[in-house]
């Protein structure tokens, strides 16, 4: 079955799916796909493991049957603190059969945080990755009494656990769900049809960039919308392959496992490793890939450090392709010369294909990034490039992204145009508002919150933009976060921040200027490429806090300050920075577990050096308090240099 007829069977699915909870649609699909077509697709010690979508339906209903055995019942709620692996799905939409709300949590969370939440929900089941993620609950469990049963997918180091009866092992849980199996064959699919589609089957937690994290509560409809609008819109289909490499606990991966790659027959993909991900690309080669914006400033600075460590002729080479391609990409296809036409494929041959090989996305149809803002600049690049990236927009109360860029409109600065049967409209304050069937039923225990969230049944993002003049949107930044100097200009941090990020030695950035006669910066440096570029010079230093106060790392941050003031409107440019001592981290709050900064936090934490900035001071004595991954506390102490940019 060639990709066209096997779109047209998918798109065709979608009106069957009507109705049903994601449980549902699994049971479908492996009535449909059977062993003919693999559902997921793992790699462990080099080799990749295949699940048809009959593995899938029997790896699931064994995961259920197993919790229902140790007492699930239907409204349970199950926490899971999980990476990307096939485990994951199963676990999710077994607990799911049974009527049972799930809620991912992000394994990089300390322990104090994962009880938090568990307790929020009074979880009875929790599911975890391996030793080190059921430390964590264990350090906690007094503070747990509603948790029946830890239940471990990696057996790694949990041979001394053995006496401990809370906790059991998946593969174990996988065994006592095929005995409850033969003594009630008939359990799975009756449980399975009493689910209804408006029924909460998940629960995903904001970024918290302003506080508390909200629970979002996603239904079933909210997933087969989400995955319906995408299959019409986007180049998937059956045995398209997808790679999971974001969070579990980020609404992207979820979107797409549940919704996307569940509804359209997709291939989930699992890398074996974070530093795999690379080489998985090339033997997979997925037609699409969603990640953040880290994720591609961080692939665009990879790229350019390598240029700039290559040859001569290399970088020369690279640099007139790079010329060319955004000489191309700067106009619109029907008016681009025949000559760059030409120029353009010649280096695409030799320039960007081995490239776009080397870094594994050669094979991409299309790319995307969301989750946070990013530089245009870094569109561009890609672009250049040839790879076809666009930025698209979407919230965790969305079910994920709903505005994307068509590939025939592709413009750095917007998101683009809302997906089918999503409807976008800009209040009176210029707040985006969004109707569709995927948006979420509202946040738990938090009725307050739910209804400031709605406003005549649509969503109020809380992020400002407006439509230009081809019908896309643009995304101004958080409603809350604009900034108004003291003489009334607005702007969005974002707007500058993204930029400075896209600097090969700005790791973040995070600005100021609410009320004040201008703008400032605490910015962090890029360990890895600022430390190679001291090393070069024969600058030495011990630290990340020694690195970031050598005069010549200031020197070559303040004239990567002066190349974005050049792209800033007046009231826009950056007057004063300060290098911080440490890296911004979410174990010391000031980041999202989504690598967003937490704005007013980071204010009230460092309102002396921002002060600073504002009082005509050269430098100040600091002293900060850092978090260790071992849990321990530690305290330093350095003097912090304002910065001024001329």
């Amino acid at each position: 079955m060639g990709k066209a007829s096997m779109r047209k069977v998918a798109a065709d699915l979608l009106e069957a799916f009507e109705g049903c909870t994601l449980p549902q649609v699994l049971l479908r699909q492996a009535g449909l796909f059977g062993k003919e077509y693999t559902a997921i697709r793992e790699k462990a010690y080099g080799v990749w493991q295949t699940y048809t979508w009959e593995d899938y339906l029997k790896y699931a209903r064994l995961t259920g049957l197993g919790l229902k055995a140790l007492g699930l019942k239907r409204h349970d709620h199950v926490g899971m603190i999980v990476n990307n692996h096939p485990e994951w799905l199963f676990s999710q939409i077994g607990a799911q059969a049974f009527g049972a709300v799930t809620l991912n949590l992000f394994t990089s969370a300390i322990a104090s945080e994962l009880a938090s939440a568990l307790h929020r929900i009074q979880a009875s089941f929790v599911i975890v990755q391996d030793q080190e993620q059921a430390d964590k609950i264990l350090e906690q469990i007094g503070k747990l009494p509603h948790v029946k049963a830890l239940v471990y997918i990696d057996p790694t180091g949990m041979r001394e656990y053995a006496d401990n009866k809370l906790l059991i092992s998946y593969k174990e849980l996988l065994e006592l769900g095929k005995r409850h199996d033969a003594e009630n064959p008939a359990l799975f699919a009756e449980e399975v049809a009493k689910g209804k589609p408006d029924e909460t089957a998940h629960m995903i937690m904001t970024s918290g960039t302003t506080g508390i994290s909200k629970l979002a509560m996603l239904n079933h409809r909210s997933y087969t919308a989400m995955g319906r609008n995408w299959i019409e819109a986007a180049p998937v289909g059956i045995g398209a392959n997808w790679l999971s490499m974001t969070p579990p606990a980020w609404i992207v991966d979820q979107m797409w496992a549940f919704g996307v790659a569940l509804m359209g027959g997709m291939t989930m993909n699992f890398p074996e490793t974070p530093e795999t991900v690379t080489a998985d690309f090339r033997e997979i080669g997925p037609e699409l890939l969603i990640s953040s914006s880290r994720f591609w400033e961080d692939l665009a600075s990879k790229i350019r450090v390598r240029i700039d460590d290559a040859g001569f002729i290399n970088r020369t080479l690279f640099s007139l392709a790079e010329r060319i391609g955004r000489a191309c990409i700067d106009r619109k296809d029907s008016l681009v010369p025949i000559h760059l036409r030409l120029l353009r494929r010649i280096m695409k041959h030799l320039v960007f294909d081995p490239l776009l090989d080397r870094v594994g996305c050669s094979r991409f149809v299309c790319a995307y990034t969301g989750g946070h803002p990013i530089s245009p600049d870094v569109i561009r690049f890609f672009r250049a490039c040839g790879l076809n990236l666009k930025q698209c927009y979407g919230l965790t109360e969305t079910c994920g992204i709903f505005q994307v860029q068509p590939d025939d409109e592709v413009k750095p600065e917007t998101v683009g145009k809302a997906l089918p049967n999503t409807e976008v409209k800009i209040s009176t304050d210029q707040e985006v508002m969004v109707l569709s069937h995927s948006v979420f039923a509202g946040y738990y225990n938090d009725y307050e919150s739910t209804e400031a969230a709605f406003d005549d049944g649509w969503l109020l993002t809380g992020d400002a933009g407006y439509f230009d003049n081809d019908g896309h949107l643009v995304i101004i930044g958080r409603k809350q976060d604009i900034i108004h100097d003291k003489e009334g200009n607005a702007f969005s941090p974002d707007f500058i921040e993204t930029r400075l990020k896209f600097s090969l030695y700005i790791k973040e950035a995070v600005t100021f200027g609410e009320a004040r006669p201008f703008i400032t910066a605490l910015i962090n440096i890029d360990q890895g490429n600022v430390g190679n570029w001291a090393e070069a010079r024969m600058i030495p230093y011990t630290t990340y806090t020694d690195l970031s106060q050598q005069k010549g790392v200031e020197e070559l941050i303040l004239e990567e300050v002066k190349k974005v003031n050049e792209q800033l409107p007046l009231p826009m440019k950056i007057r004063k920075f300060i290098l911080l001592y440490k890296l911004l981290d979410a174990d010391d709050e000031e980041l999202t577990r989504t690598g967003k900064v937490r704005r007013r936090f980071v204010y009230g934490l460092y309102l002396p050096m921002i002060e600073a900035m504002y009082s005509g001071l050269q430098e100040l004595p600091v002293k900060g308090k850092v978090r260790y991954r071992d849990g321990r506390e530690g305290m330093i102490e350095t003097v912090a240099r304002v910065i001024t940019v001329n």
